[in-house]
């Protein structure tokens, strides 16, 4: 961004959840948006450039929702700082635009009240006017802007030429901008709340003329998809779309890329370098990226659902139909969706952990996430079941092979439930209950072009916030596994001298009453980039060459040197241990800092040591050792 940007006017986006706000911005900016983190916080700042028709340029910040100024939410106190201009490192807007529903104005006229106390220019901008000209909502504009004393415009932000009123206001009113006062403002009461709604609510009546009913699509699609059985059903059906999708429709694409990466390590190995490099570059950096990229589609298609839904309005239905079910456990309704996408992976679930407004339910959600039995963990699921579990049938028709797998699933489930019910009830005990409320909007195509915006928005968060730092990770563990190099005329693997051994070595003594040799420590150290590189690690470990039937070979290699209890101990340790250093550091770039990544390594290590060394104790004691 430019000097002559940076000085540019700065115009707030201001608006309740679910008032068209975003495409509104969308509307206004196109591409010409950055998004990043405000200062501290993990509450995204979404900036955007705009040439008015009369030629100026302006900074359009779009702010996040939020229902009053007096801020009850992480959300609503930075949208809150920004409009008072109390934001460390942020300008105060110069003018304040105001998006109210049109369809639902009753709360976009309290907040509007409450934002001309602020002492700021403010604009109503009437927005989604298409959909209460359907619902035959009349609006009387030119009184409603003198009930409120400031300038009222419509809006349509999902068709071309919808935004031109605003556009035009905006140039009026920056044109003749006030000088900059002494802002009195103050958090307002609950009184003065309700004196507030009180007002708002006569403006509305003075202004506005409605049926009073509901958009008769909305009201029969409620009809059926908020029945209490109907509307799971078809709520399970959505999600298992959902999740089948981001298994099926991801894969070809991430084979895709890790071809292309396999080709360019393999491209690098080809390459007249000094055989440390090579190693560096291949392993270290190509593979460090690459355990990343791989997760792009899934992160793509997982927020493609989560967008149309919510676009579509559905996303708070789906929140209200779990919220009974999953509240029994401290979970919030909204904790469903990131919850069952970390069945696919933790990364895009914990990501998708945004839908969820309250910020303790909010981490709650994020210091489970790694507990759902990702994608990641079944190379090492099926190796070990493999290796140690008889391909025989329970009860005549059940496998055992499956039964134990889905025994894995149901045990991390089971386990995040569990940790939830004991955050909420010993981390967050003081906190008071809130009851679970929302607003149903009216259900609305989605529009390509903001959906466009915001896959694209989210693929490069991802790719910039963990991919830098997981790379970084990734060359550390190469470092360990790679130094110090094998002593000349050294026969066993490369890996035995190297630090990660050495530490391997080390841990020995924690480890034993797990059942763990050296040579399964070593294979966890490299596997903290990534649960499925410690199947890798066990054939460079066992000195078994890649290739067809590398699996079954690891599999016999470990079927003849580790007990069943051993294998078993390992399978619950996988079940909860944090050997995932991308989950770990999306979990930093999520929560703000290094506390809450901190605070899921250590219960879940401890979770891990404990369930591993009580599988271990039983199996031995049952003779399985």
């Amino acid at each position: 961004m430019n000097v002559a940007t940076e000085l540019a006017p700065v115009v707030a986006l201001v608006g309740n959840p679910n008032c068209g706000k975003t495409a509104l911005y969308n509307a206004l900016t196109g591409g010409r948006q950055k998004v990043a983190n405000y200062p501290g916080v993990t509450v995204e700042k979404k900036v955007g450039r705009l040439l008015t028709p009369a030629g100026r340029a302006i900074r359009v910040v779009d702010l996040p929702g939020t229902y009053s100024l007096r801020a009850r939410s992480p959300d609503e106190e930075i949208t809150r700082d920004v409009v008072l201009g109390k934001l460390s490192g942020e300008l105060a807007p110069d003018l304040i635009v105001c998006v109210g529903d049109s369809s639902n104005l009753r709360l976009a006229l309290r907040l509007v009240l409450e934002l001309k106390r602020v002492g700021r220019p403010v604009v109503l901008s009437l927005n989604m006017m298409d959909i209460a000209r359907r619902r035959r909502i009349e609006i009387d504009t030119d009184r409603l802007s003198r009930e409120l004393g400031i300038p009222v415009v419509e809006s349509v932000a999902v068709r071309r030429g919808g935004t031109g009123a605003l556009l035009g206001e905006i140039d009026r009113m920056l044109a003749k901008l006030p000088a900059a006062g002494q802002l009195q403002w103050r958090a307002p009461d609950a009184g003065e709340l309700r004196g507030s709604q009180r007002e708002a609510d006569r403006i509305l009546r003075a202004t506005v003329r409605s049926s009073g009913q509901r958009d008769r699509g909305t009201a029969a699609a409620d009809a059926v998809l908020l029945h209490p059985v109907a509307g799971i059903v078809i709520l399970l059906a959505i999600l298992f779309v959902m999740f089948q999708a981001v298994f099926a429709w991801a894969r070809p694409l991430m084979d895709t890329i890790q071809d292309g990466f396999a080709w360019l390590g393999t491209a690098v190995q080809a390459q007249p370098l000094p055989d440390l490099l090579k190693s560096f570059l291949k392993d270290g950096l190509i593979s460090g990226v690459g355990s990343v990229v791989v997760f792009l589609p899934q992160i793509v298609i997982l927020f493609f659902f989560i967008l149309v839904l919510e676009d579509l309005g559905y996303m708070a239905r789906a929140a209200f139909l779990m919220d009974r079910i999953m509240g029994g456990a401290g979970l919030h309704g909204r904790a469903f969706i990131p919850l069952l996408s970390s069945f696919a992976c933790a990364i895009p679930g914990i990501m998708s952990t945004r839908v969820i407004d309250n910020r303790r339910d909010r981490l709650t959600t994020i210091l489970v996430a790694p507990l759902m039995t990702c994608s990641a963990r079944i190379p090492v699921y099926t190796l070990i079941i493999g290796a140690f579990i008889p391909d025989s049938d329970v009860w005549g028709f059940v496998g055992l092979q499956g039964l134990v797998m889905f025994g894995l699933y149901a045990t991390g489930i089971l386990g995040a439930l569990g940790v939830s019910f004991v955050v909420k009830r010993l981390i967050w005990r003081d906190a008071p209950g809130e009851p679970f409320m929302l607003e149903l909007p009216d259900y609305k195509l989605p529009r390509l072009k903001s959906l466009a915006i915001g896959l694209w928005t989210r693929a490069t968060m991802f790719l910039k916030r963990a991919g830098t730092t997981i790379a970084s990770m990734m060359v550390l563990i190469w470092f360990l596994a790679s130094f110090p190099q094998p002593p000349a005329g050294a026969t066993g693997p490369a890996i035995s001298y190297s630090l990660a051994a050495m530490l391997g070595s080390l841990l020995q003594p924690i480890t034993a009453p797990l059942g763990f040799n050296w040579q399964i420590n070593v294979a966890l150290i490299p596997g903290m980039a990534a649960r499925e590189v410690a199947v890798g690690a066990l054939g460079t470990i066992y000195a078994i060459d890649g290739g067809e039937g590398a699996a079954d070979k690891i599999g016999q290699a470990i079927a003849g040197q580790w007990s069943l209890a051993t294998a078993l101990a390992l399978l619950a340790w996988y079940v909860f241990a944090p050997q995932c250093a991308s989950t770990l550091a999306v979990i930093r770039r999520e929560t703000g800092g290094w506390k809450w990544m901190w605070v899921t390594f250590a219960y879940m290590l401890a979770l891990a040591y404990a369930a591993a060394l009580i599988t271990n104790q039983v199996a031995r004691a049952l003779g399985a050792g």
